[in-house]
């Protein structure tokens, strides 16, 4: 019997809008990355890199210790740091740009309807609230 309501709960939890458009936006989010990240990869540090001497970013390194026989170099790769920096700075530039715009279109959209209201008032309504107002003021 509890089984049975705990899976009526979570099938109600799966059909609720808020969790499809959850999903949808994580799926559409990890194409946008993959998209952002061919685009810095691919583009952006190649240039950068030709700009500054013909070198590959990801190469960029600073050793520690140098290997010896078979022990291994240790090094820190800031280079391809700078490759996630500048993925993320890309992505929060986009969604800046995108919640602007959904601003943007909500405020136009706002106007709208308070210009809607008050176009529907009637000229009777406006002349009894202006004698509504002047008696209160004689009173």
């Amino acid at each position: 019997m509890k089984k049975s309501k705990f899976i009526s709960e979570f099938k109600e939890f799966i059909s609720r809008g808020n969790v499809v458009d959850l999903a949808v936006g994580v799926i559409i989010g990890s194409a946008f990355t993959a998209i952002v990240n061919s685009l810095v990869n691919q583009i952006i540090m190649p240039v950068i890199g030709f700009i500054i001497g013909r070198v590959n970013f990801s190469d960029f390194k600073w050793t520690l210790k140098h290997a010896k026989g078979d022990v291994p170099e240790v090094a820190v790769y800031f280079g391809s740091f700078i490759q996630q920096v500048v993925n993320f700075l890309i992505i929060a530039f986009v969604v800046f740009m995108m919640v602007k715009l959904i601003n943007m279109l909500k405020r136009k959209r706002e106007d709208e309807v308070e210009e809607i209201k008050e176009e529907k008032v009637s000229k009777e309504e406006i002349l009894l609230t202006e004698i509504r107002d002047l008696l209160k003021k004689q009173m």
